[in-house]
């Protein structure tokens, strides 16, 4: 294999799923919804969207399903160097981003806090760990999160988890043990569900390991659709599946919720992963499928700094309903917009910039 064609290998990326891209950018804006809708409903059975936390479990079985797509046929000739490199240079930028807003915000809250608490060496030390993806939930005023700075970063730590797994082991073994791997997960989301009465937790350190169960049955779930080749072709089109996928978000919130979850995880999602990977996408919403696929994950990462400044607004000064129907509305479209600017002004041309890097290495290093 000549040099251009090993690096082609290394950096090829594939024809995207745009209405699956399209269906991520959704589950991102419902989880940006369900958190400001957190502080305002205590009561989660009066919260509209009270579900919208599990947008997470369909972005860890899309991601499953994707991973396989795209790594399946080259990570033996990129090999796990490479692969770890691809990772980090697609998702690690924004962590960091997020890790300094939320630091910033932290720091600079104009409507509460209680900053005087927290030295300056544990704060430095939490903002580094933060960087790092190294769990240290310390912080009271961040709620003990496993990442003061950037709660959303809990499911980032174990994508890379995953992907680290996924790397040394999964895409190695045959699809009858892939099955039976997904099928134990499914029974510990089970479990977690039932011990737990919902599958609300992960994001610290009391539930750090039903963190574990959620990424475990559903990207080996989104790995199997692909390789099972679990693809059903239909008409839906992308405003179909989003009606379908809101579903999941807005369905009553009840003492059932210990079952209603795990069964939306366990057959729900992987059915709209499949149903997604197959419809047909008309013309006039590749636009707005690529929009939403492309902002998805810098709306996760950075969106949670303002939803702590919210949340002290709100806890001091109890807006009334209009003006908190106002707050909301607003703080979203400009969370989007703002979204939209760290993508365009930090993380794409950070991310050429490494790649370009990495060109240049690989090209020395192959010669």
């Amino acid at each position: 294999m000549s040099t251009s064609q090993s690096t082609a290998v290394i950096l090829e990326t594939k024809q995207h799923f745009k209405i699956l891209d399209g269906l991520r950018g959704i589950a991102a804006f419902a989880v940006v919804v369900f958190h400001f809708m957190e502080w305002i409903f205590t009561d989660p059975s009066q919260n509209f969207i009270g579900h919208g936390f599990l947008a997470v479990d369909f972005f860890f079985c899309l991601s499953g399903f994707v991973i396989g797509y795209a790594y399946d046929d080259r990570i033996a000739k990129m090999g796990l160097r490479h692969f770890f490199i691809s990772r980090i240079v697609r998702l690690h930028p924004l962590v960091i981003a997020g890790s300094i807003l939320g630091l910033l915000a932290f720091l600079f809250d104009p409507f509460g806090g209680h900053l005087e608490l927290y030295s300056t060496g544990k704060i430095i030390l939490t903002f580094i760990c933060s960087i790092f993806l190294i769990p240290f939930p310390v912080i009271a005023d961040r709620g003990f999160n496993l990442f003061s700075f950037n709660a959303p970063a809990w499911s980032l730590f174990w994508e890379y988890i995953a992907n680290i797994i996924y790397a040394f082991v999964l895409y190695r073994i045959a699809r009858s043990f892939l099955l039976l791997l997904t099928i134990l997960s499914a029974i510990a989301i089970c479990y977690v569900g039932y011990n737990s009465g919902n599958l609300l937790g992960g994001w610290s350190g009391q539930t750090f390991w039903d963190g574990c169960a959620r990424i475990s049955y559903s990207f080996l779930a989104g790995l199997l659709i692909y390789r099972s080749n679990w693809i059903i072709k239909n008409k839906l089109g992308f405003g179909g599946l989003t009606i379908l996928l809101l579903l999941a978000f807005i369905m009553p919130f009840s003492e059932y919720n210990w079952i209603s979850e795990p069964l939306v995880v366990l057959l729900y999602f992987p059915l709209l992963i499949s149903l997604g990977a197959g419809a047909v996408l008309k013309p006039g919403l590749k636009k707005a499928c690529i929009f939403s696929g492309q902002i998805s994950y810098p709306l996760y990462m950075t969106h949670y700094a303002v939803l702590w400044m919210f949340g002290n607004y709100y806890t001091n000064y109890k807006p009334d309903t209009t003006q908190l129907t106002l707050i909301v509305v607003t703080s979203v479209i400009l969370l989007v917009g703002f979204a939209y600017l760290v993508m365009v002004v930090y993380d794409i041309p950070f991310r050429n910039y490494l790649t370009q890097r990495r060109k240049k290495m690989m090209v020395k290093d192959i010669r």
